[in-house]
């Protein structure tokens, strides 16, 4: 089995290559634990409230604070697999 983020990457390209598009509640799952896998905590201001999408992508990143890069990324890939198989 490969290290994690090598399966990272994997999961990454995979979703780049999906036959469907995931519903919006998974986009944002996916969003929020790349963005805690790559970045850590939600940083910066929260967008305002009539920025819809900057602000809901924000939230999903901003739920998942204190979980390590290996757990988000572990998610992240197990998320993945349910979409491609």
């Amino acid at each position: 089995m490969s290290d994690l983020p090598t399966q990272f990457r994997q999961a990454q390209q995979d979703v780049n290559g999906l036959a469907e598009r995931p519903d919006n509640a998974t986009l944002l799952r996916l969003y929020g634990l790349y963005k805690q896998a790559t970045a850590g905590d939600a940083a910066g201001e929260l967008p305002g409230g009539l920025d819809f999408v900057r602000r809901a992508k924000y939230e999903a990143w901003d739920e998942l604070s204190g979980m390590s890069a290996d757990d988000a990324m572990r998610q992240y890939i197990d998320l993945v697999a349910t979409l491609t198989h």
